[in-house]
């Protein structure tokens, strides 16, 4: 139990100096975007290739992994679809509960697998990021197509924007050095474990900054029963249906990780440019990331409590 916490708790530290660098003014609101741009097109993927670079996919259990986060996903991405009719809430509310209860946080995820999991972890995370992300957006984008107020974006403009996808690139240019096996040279190799430093720390402090907790109040039993689903139920789906395909104990646990994480704050930017409703898309995003400080390291004890597989 000690271990995870020291693992977690570090984490939701960065998120809370992020929080309070933004709410303090410290750092002043126009120096945001380009704090994120740097982290997101430039540390993040100087992550995500050299995890993806090292990793040895064969002794990873990644099919199972990937098992588990596909047949999660597509099980409460169904089961939300078939609800549509007793969700009695606005077109447009009904694709941020959509978006709330499966999109994740990866400035979250990723740091997480790193500290729990290792270099082990980390790549299992860098694939299966790979693998989710190109998957969730489409499919959020057809969903807001359809019930979105105004459709200001459409399937073309996500692929456009899945194809200039930095996170996507960093994965394939991993794999493809994978793949080829070329040399780490020891240069190389510490210029991107630098970068690696700044993308686990940086991007924890955007999530931070990124929060918004003003609209949880008026909606709180909507964002609940949401954030139930995304920090509970979706988590436990991705664990069992890696469990069941044979999945090792880092599979597990990184499908639980990958289950658990909060809301993206890159879906208030779809709700946004879309038509959906992007204060309650706020809300969710803000109560998810607060509420997982409890349930992540929950979940984390009660998976290593089990018998392992």
């Amino acid at each position: 139990m000690s271990a995870i916490l020291l693992g977690v708790l570090p984490v939701f530290a960065m998120i809370a100096l992020g929080w309070g660098l933004k709410a303090s003014g410290f750092i002043p609101p126009v120096s945001w975007p380009p704090i994120e741009r740097i982290t997101y097109f430039v540390f993040y993927p100087g992550f995500l290739m050299p995890a993806v670079w090292k990793a040895d996919f064969s002794s990873l259990s990644a099919g199972p992994l990937a098992v588990g986060a596909v047949g999660g996903m597509a099980t409460v991405a169904l089961a939300v679809l078939l609800a549509k009719p007793l969700i009695r809430i606005p077109d447009a509310s009904y694709t941020s509960v959509f978006q709330g209860a499966l999109r994740w946080n990866t400035f979250v995820f990723l740091p997480l697998a790193a500290l729990v999991y290792g270099p082990e972890g980390a790549g299992l995370a860098a694939m299966i990021m790979g693998a989710l992300i190109p998957a969730i957006n489409v499919v959020c984008v057809l969903v807001m197509s359809r019930w979105g107020e105004g459709q200001g974006g459409g399937l073309r403009t996500a692929l456009r924007g899945l194809a200039q996808n930095p996170v996507l690139w960093g994965c394939a240019v991993g794999a493809l050095f994978n793949g080829l096996h070329v040399p780490k040279l020891p240069v190389v190799m510490s210029t991107l474990d630098l970068l690696s430093a700044a993308a686990l720390t940086m991007g924890l402090v955007v999530a931070g900054a990124g929060l918004n907790f003003g609209y949880v109040h008026s909606r709180r039993w909507l964002i609940a029963a949401v954030s139930a689903v995304k920090l509970l139920v979706l988590p436990v789906l991705m664990w069992g249906f890696c469990r069941m395909a044979g999945g090792d104990d880092t599979a597990q646990g990184i499908a639980l990780l990958a289950g658990s994480a909060p809301g993206a704050a890159a879906s208030y930017v779809l709700a946004r440019q879309m038509g959906g409703d992007a204060p309650l898309m706020a809300g969710i995003v803000a109560f998810t990331t607060a509420a997982s400080l409890v349930t992540i390291p929950l979940l984390l004890i009660i998976f290593h409590l089990q018998p392992s597989s």
